[in-house]
């Protein structure tokens, strides 16, 4: 495995939502067409992955991450970014079953077919869990609101209605190859409602979203995203911008919500994060990617964002790959 593919220069396009987003990715890693018939209510789990659903026949109810019920019409679609627990169920008060009670046969891979055996009323939904290439805890992921609806962020996003259109389609007709194409359209249709969320504003306006709209300090954080190895001292952040160094370091706390140094510092650390879980590097190495003298000065300030010392999660990772 190459690890020195971080000396690739990389060009910033000049759009800083394009730049910030470039290395943000999604992969469907399972997905279940669910026919359920009433009284009915399936409660899903916290995990780490992201969960989708697209409620193809029959309304339904959402008892939310935020512990409110909300009604879900047919067509619409949402995404819960961070995996956080939630119930989908024909009326609220129904008891919830957990979701790996219900019969779950395989399609093809990673497509399910997940019932309930109940006469009533039926609806379809098409559920599903979703890897970003970054972890819940992210300074990207974390400004991300609990739940996201399709149908809130369509009046400024016409892609979202022919997407949704399309996977309706597909979900009620029981053709050769749906549940693959479903797959697909549902990681398309996910990405897009994180970018129209985006560049339209929605949520709090601090944080990333306010630096977007900002077109200095968005500038900055895109370049740090683009390359977290880089040495990025505050005085550089400051050129890119064209400011003095106390007048950027103000801006960016005032934009963002915290110092430049700890945003720099956190951005780093997930990164490191990713390349001791998902690539399977060693801390070494990490630590000297990222310019540290010392192992033990990496390890220090890894478990200073982190909680946790770098090599619990390359010892998960080494566990993960033995099982």
């Amino acid at each position: 495995m190459n690890y020195n593919s971080s000396k690739t220069v990389l060009q910033a396009s000049g759009d800083p939502l394009t730049d910030m987003l470039r290395g943000l990715r999604l992969d469907g890693v399972d997905y279940g067409r669910c026919v359920l018939g009433e009284p009915w209510a399936v409660s899903f789990p916290a995990q780490k992955a992201a969960r989708f659903h697209f409620i193809g026949q029959q309304g339904c109810w959402l008892f939310t991450p935020a512990k409110e019920w909300t009604q879900l019409s047919v067509g619409d679609a949402l995404l819960i970014p961070r995996g956080d627990e939630h119930v989908l169920a024909s009326a609220p008060g129904v008891p919830p079953v957990p979701i790996g009670r219900y019969t779950i046969e395989p399609v093809c891979e990673n497509i399910y077919d997940v019932s309930n055996g109940c006469d009533g009323c039926k609806t379809l939904l098409f559920c599903g869990s979703m890897h970003f290439n970054l972890d819940g805890s992210h300074p990207l992921l974390e400004m991300m609101p609990d739940l996201m609806q399709a149908h809130k962020l369509m009046a400024n996003a016409p892609g979202i209605q022919h997407l949704l259109d399309a996977m309706a389609g597909e979900v009620t007709m029981d053709r050769v190859g749906s549940g693959g194409i479903l797959a697909r359209l549902a990681d398309v249709l996910a990405a897009t409602i994180i970018r129209s969320w985006v560049e339209n504003g929605c949520g709090d306006a601090t944080g990333w979203i306010a630096a977007v709209r900002n077109p200095d300090v968005g500038k900055v954080l895109a370049a740090i995203h683009l390359q977290p190895e880089r040495d990025w001292t505050v005085e550089a952040l400051a050129r890119m911008m064209g400011a003095s160094r106390s007048a950027f370091a103000q801006r960016f706390a005032s934009v963002v919500g915290e110092t430049p140094a700890k945003y720099v510092l956190r951005v780093r650390m997930h990164q490191a994060r990713q390349w001791l879980t998902r690539d399977g590097m060693r801390v070494s190495v990490a630590a000297s990617r990222l310019g540290y003298d010392s192992e033990a000065s990496f390890s220090r300030a890894f478990k200073r964002v982190m909680s946790v010392a770098p090599s619990h999660f390359r010892n998960a990772a080494g566990a993960e790959e033995q099982s």
